[in-house]
């Protein structure tokens, strides 16, 4: 089975596009930053960070 995944589109300090990875790996929640490790979020984007988060933490067993 594929362990879930999701990806969030972002940008970078420079305004690249970029993503943070949302993943479930066994019983933990693994946030994977863009190259460089810096990811600029819109409050939008930050709602969705957290809804995807919220899933993963349900997905392990913490919600």
């Amino acid at each position: 089975m594929t362990e879930p995944r999701w990806n969030l589109g972002c940008r970078d300090p420079f305004g690249r596009d970029r993503a943070v990875t949302v993943l479930v790996e066994a019983d933990q929640v693994v946030l994977v930053p863009p190259p460089g490790a810096s990811a600029v979020l819109s409050a939008q984007q930050t709602r969705s960070l957290a809804a995807l988060l919220a899933e993963a933490g349900d997905r392990v067993g913490g919600g």
